[in-house]
């Protein structure tokens, strides 16, 4: 590792919260799949394993911190606001306010088409990031790092009528405006088995259709849920 991208990895580590004992792992959760696909010759590895590695170790964190917090919710309402914390839209913009994208290693055709702004890329490496910091310093210390992290999120959703379910929360407001149900429709699955993504369209009668992307088609009809809930509201925020 030269010592410019050492250095690069230092001011990215004050802005993250969190200082590696081995930077190696940092390195390597900061580099795109395109930009090993480009330098054939350097030896380090992307981080699509450790994107791998970092779902489960989000998942299991994220999991933790609800039931701890919420001692009183069923499995599907835990699941439910797991789901709204863990996608891939919510992950995105935390890898921006750690300012992600300015510190990875991206190809040139990636760099090109604007990938350090994209919603997928900012994402998986988000999940990099925290199987590094698994890697460097066990489930206890990454469950603090991580609770840090989505305390604030929590706490926000808590405010949110429609943060528990968003599905249900349409459902009754499509019955009441509309008399009628939402409708909705798997419409694509994207990325290997390990790593799927789905999308899922909602759609009400003619009036409106939305689209929804996450993890597992629950996830995704949440998300679609969500927006066509933002959709049929006012400018003012307030429901028709």
């Amino acid at each position: 590792m030269d010592k410019d991208r050492m250095e690069n990895l230092k001011a990215f580590e004050q802005i993250f919260g969190y200082t590696f004992k081995n930077r190696v792992l940092l390195d390597t959760a900061l580099i795109h799949r395109s930009f090993i696909n480009e330098n054939q010759s350097d030896p380090r590895e992307d981080n699509e394993r450790m994107e791998f590695l970092g779902d489960a170790v989000l998942e299991l964190c994220v999991s933790d911190l609800l039931m701890k917090r919420f001692a009183n919710h069923d499995e599907g309402q835990l699941s439910r606001m797991r789901a709204s914390l863990v996608n891939e839209l919510s992950l995105a913009r935390l890898a921006a306010n750690f300012r992600v994208g300015d510190f990875l290693l991206l190809g040139k055709g990636e760099e090109s088409s604007g990938g350090r702004l994209k919603t997928s890329i900012l994402s998986n490496t988000f999940e990099a990031l925290v199987a590094a910091v698994y890697l460097d310093c066990g489930f206890d210390e990454t469950f603090s790092f991580l609770a840090g992290v989505f305390q604030p999120l929590v706490e926000a959703s808590e405010k949110d009528p429609t943060f528990r379910d968003y599905k249900t929360s349409l459902q009754g407001l499509c019955q009441n405006l509309f008399k009628t149900v939402p409708r909705y429709q798997l419409m694509n699955e994207y990325g290997p088995d390990h790593d799927k993504l789905f999308q899922v369209r909602v759609s009400i009668s003619d009036t409106l259709a939305e689209w929804g992307i996450g993890k597992s088609k629950k996830e995704a009809e949440q998300q679609a849920a969500r927006k066509a809930l933002e959709a049929l509201k006012e400018p003012s925020g307030e429901e028709p």
